[in-house]
């Protein structure tokens, strides 16, 4: 993570698993993704080139938003946890992965692109629908998988403002001479 995000807080502590949110997240993102797919015919082409149907290249598609998803969650960790803008963080790492991994792969580096028109538009409206599929989903699925020291699992983000940094019933009181005031 950047230095200067490591400062305010934003890695992923020891009992929270962000790569496992974003595995789980990230298939299950892909699901609206792969309807669009196949309602624009984007993974008919891509299946011809490489000599297999469209369901397998379906598969594939969904093993690569896996990888992706695992990279989201790596690369914001508990910053992806922000349910009012966790849509944001996911439509525009949706959008990123659309430009370094298919406009390069389907349309740069072969001799004639293999996508155009409706299948490419279908293509982009995926990922892009993806990745809001992906922000919104990736802080449901974490708050379920993250374990708190007390009871072993659950949630720990149940409470906001001071509690949720410094649990007030372990603190002591301040003795008389020191209080404020």
């Amino acid at each position: 993570m950047l230095r200067m995000l490591q400062a305010h807080g934003l890695d992923a502590g020891p009992t929270q698993r962000p790569l496992l949110a974003g595995a789980i997240a990230g298939v299950s993102a892909a699901i609206p993704a792969l309807s669009v797919l196949a309602g624009f015919q984007s993974l008919d082409a891509p299946a011809r080139a490489i000599g297999t149907s469209a369901g397998a290249a379906g598969l594939v598609y969904a093993g690569l938003m896996l990888l992706g998803g695992i990279l989201y969650g790596w690369l914001f960790q508990r910053a992806a946890n922000d349910p009012r803008g966790g849509w944001l963080f996911g439509m525009a790492f949706g959008f990123v992965l659309w430009m370094l991994g298919p406009v390069p792969l389907l349309q740069w580096l072969p001799d004639q692109p293999i996508l155009r028109g409706y299948p490419a538009t279908g293509l982009l409206l995926a990922q892009l629908l993806w990745g809001l599929a992906m922000g919104v989903v990736f802080p449901l699925i974490h708050r379920h998988l993250h374990v708190s020291l007390e009871n072993g699992s659950g949630s720990a983000f149940q409470s906001t403002g001071p509690e949720a940094v410094a649990p007030t019933q372990m603190l002591r009181p301040l003795p008389p001479s020191q209080r404020p005031r």
